[in-house]
């Protein structure tokens, strides 16, 4: 995939019709996970040529743990005990009238805690080493838990988290108030769900909790810092934050719960935060740097997700290789990999799936799967599983007859050719634009061969190839990171490069042309434009980069045409 997607709004509606087709293909009804998979896969799986995916990977409690507090305790080395960071869950989105989008916990929540539940914030002060870090969580509640499921006791975020000091959620408001004030704060008895901290559970009811001298002091000298992620809500509270001017320092208690959401303010409030001290005396500063640096580094946890969602995909990718020999239309293939990936316990997809035959593959964020599939056509799609906030990102262009036919094979062999080249090159210590740069040699090489381009120049292979090359992959299809940084052992980045001969092409002159330029241009690249139009194709793979080189985690997917035609023809041959 190579850029940001937007959600469909037919998401619950087509995620239903693919589950609704999948249980009238696998002939059988109700089960879940190993059951359920056992029974699908024995109807709908037929050839020994599919590799299904393997079990998913599995971390014992303490390998979590230490996991996870090692995350936040590189965040809290780079807050520094004149900061703080605040992290709010992340917000329900309404899909229609009271009806919801599926719910997905912020991604750097995730990454510190694991927790998936609405309505936790974490909040860490790396200064106070009695109180280094408090999770805010909802209490359960019987009446929420009938209609939405069950909630999260304190001691089982604490089990998934790791995290030992969790107060009840309503204490935030007044604790990052009296943070704010410069106000020593101490929660509620009652409020206090679970604690190893003494200056919370042994200090006398009066007490205040110590551990804020740090803090307050750079607060007051105009020196303290307040780390917070930029979305919507966190604008509006720290909007909120710098209009505040603080109390006098005294000791504060648990006021009562207040009836307003924290940092809900009026629309107009939502601007961005100042860079210089509020009259708090923190500076309000973007958290984004913070885990985009992190999170660039894959930990073998998280690489072994990846490879789990990665190995979801390809088997849906290699089901629909099955399915498109009898598929009359598009969403019929969007169905099977919907199917696959909840066949597979995905947590969904990572972006909405690109399924395009014939000229619909020209288009790059082609979504809408209404297409026929006609035996002729090259089927291109973009599809990626996500598991546990990993989302894998794999392109494969296949002829829906099983056999390329020379036109379309020239077009995907120079495809093939700039994959291999861009991996040739990426290693440590190069970057992402070298990995382009080799890939987009090739594609002129290729362009230029055909006819399909007349000099190698910046403007005329652009019209074929519009986009990069590589982006980064993580908890994000386009994860978070900085592109000049050098590419280091643990980084993930795509290796996709494409051409799209559209039909329509040389209709319109792409900005940056000269009028008798481009009438020259296609008049030179007509005949091969009439050969290969209505062809596109794309071929992503996902890379991981090693002490000596890459690696490819996606390489049990056949990607040769020669590996594509014999898998198609044996897994077809066997499914009839």
């Amino acid at each position: 995939m190579n850029s940001t997607r937007s959600l469909r709004r037919r998401q619950f509606a087509g995620a239903l019709t693919a589950l609704l087709i999948a249980s009238l293909m696998a002939g059988f009804a109700g089960g879940y996970r190993e059951g359920f998979a056992q029974s699908g896969q024995s109807q709908f799986a037929k050839s020994s040529a599919i590799k299904s995916a393997p079990p998913a990977p599995s971390f014992d409690q303490a390998t979590r743990h230490r996991e996870l507090a090692g995350r936040r305790a590189r965040v809290a080395q780079t807050v520094g005990p004149k900061g703080i960071l605040i992290l709010l869950s992340g917000e329900q989105r309404v899909y229609a009238n009271d009806v919801f989008y599926h719910y997905r916990q912020e991604n750097n929540l995730y990454y510190l805690t694991n927790l998936k539940q609405r309505g936790a914030n974490l909040v860490i002060t790396p200064g106070n080493d009695a109180l280094p870090e408090v999770l805010f969580l909802p209490r359960r509640s019987a009446f929420r838990e009938t209609w939405f499921g069950r909630m999260y006791s304190p001691e089982e975020a604490s089990e998934i988290s790791g995290i030992k000091e969790i107060w009840e959620a309503r204490e935030f408001e007044p604790f990052v108030q009296a943070l704010r004030n410069r106000q020593p704060y101490r929660p509620k008895p009652e409020n206090i769900l679970l604690s190893t901290s003494s200056a919370v559970t042994v200090a006398p009811p009066d007490a205040v909790s110590p551990g804020f001298e740090k803090l307050f002091a750079a607060a007051s000298a105009g020196q303290a810092r307040l780390y917070m992620l930029m979305g919507q809500q966190e604008q509006r509270f720290a909007a909120e934050w710098a209009s505040t001017v603080p109390a006098a320092a005294t000791p504060s208690t648990s006021p009562a719960p207040s009836a307003t959401p924290p940092g809900s303010t009026s629309p107009s409030s939502s601007s961005q935060p100042p860079l210089t001290p509020t009259p708090s005396g923190y500076t309000v500063e973007n958290a984004s740097a913070i885990f985009a640096e992190l999170r660039l580094r894959k930990s073998p946890m998280e690489l072994a997700l990846m490879q789990h969602a990665i190995d979801i995909t390809a088997e849906a990718i290699e089901r629909s290789w099955v399915a498109a020999a009898d598929a009359k239309w598009e969403y019929e293939i969007d169905a099977v990999v919907l199917y696959t990936f909840k066949l597979r316990n995905a947590d969904h997809w990572g972006y909405p799936p690109i399924v395009g035959c014939g000229p619909n593959a020209t288009t790059l964020h082609y979504e809408a799967s209404q297409g026929p599939v006609n035996p002729g056509d090259l089927f291109l799609m973009d599809v990626g599983a996500e598991y546990e906030h990993y989302t894998a990102d794999v392109t494969r262009t296949f002829p829906v007859s099983g056999k390329f036919t020379p036109a379309q094979a020239e077009i995907y062999q120079i495809v093939y050719d700039a994959q291999e080249a861009a991996a040739t090159v990426a290693r440590p210590g190069r970057y992402i634009s070298d990995v382009d740069r080799a890939a987009t040699e090739v594609i002129k090489t290729g362009l230029l061969k055909l006819g399909l381009i007349t000099d190698r120049g910046p403007n005329q292979y652009r019209v074929w190839f519009m986009h990069g090359t590589s982006h980064w992959l993580g908890m994000n299809v386009h994860d978070v990171g900085f592109y000049g940084t050098k590419l280091e052992p643990g980084m993930v980045f795509t290796n996709e490069p494409g051409i799209y001969i559209r039909p329509d092409a040389l209709d319109a002159m792409p900005p940056g042309w000269l009028p008798a330029d481009w009438e020259k241009f296609k008049t030179a690249v007509q005949p091969a434009f009439e050969r290969h139009k209505n062809t596109g194709v794309r071929i992503e793979d996902d890379m991981l980069v090693t002490p000596t080189g890459v690696e490819w985690m996606t390489r049990a997917l056949p990607r040769k045409i020669s590996d594509i035609e014999d898998f198609i023809a044996r897994a077809r041959a066997e499914s009839r």
